[in-house]
């Protein structure tokens, strides 16, 4: 189980940004954050074709559809969606990690119960100013 942003343990952080420009000032290698929004499909694309990390944060499963097919590495859930994500990552092969974000490290037993791929904390996103 990945576990990113939890204070024992040391991780990569996800660097949310709002613009391709905002990319340039993450350190190389990083994971790029941002949400699912047809306003963000030029920066997907744009990681995408330059073979960035990108972790998309989506709301319903259309979205984590999208955001599969879109490339990808993580998916960022809400803890409600998580099991039917879980579900469907499994049965389409997804390349993609599911990631379930949580406030409380007491979260994390219920959710490696429920087979996730991983936990984010919010300290291990980090907003970039473009």
């Amino acid at each position: 189980m990945f576990i990113f942003g939890h204070r024992f343990i040391d991780s990569v952080n996800f660097y949310h940004t709002q613009n391709i420009d905002a990319i340039d000032n993450t350190p190389s290698n990083s994971t790029i954050y941002l949400d699912f929004s047809e306003d963000n499909l030029d920066i997907i694309k744009y990681c995408r074709a330059n073979e960035i990390s990108l972790a998309v944060g989506v709301e319903d499963i259309r979205e984590l559809i999208y955001a599969s097919s879109l490339g990808a590495s993580f998916i960022l859930v809400q803890k409600e969606l998580a099991s039917t994500a879980m579900r469907i990552a499994n049965n389409y092969l997804f390349d993609a990690k599911i990631l379930v974000h949580i406030e409380d490290e007491d979260e994390i037993e219920e959710l490696a119960i429920l087979g996730v791929d991983g936990v984010i904390f919010s300290t291990a996103i980090i907003k970039t100013n473009s």
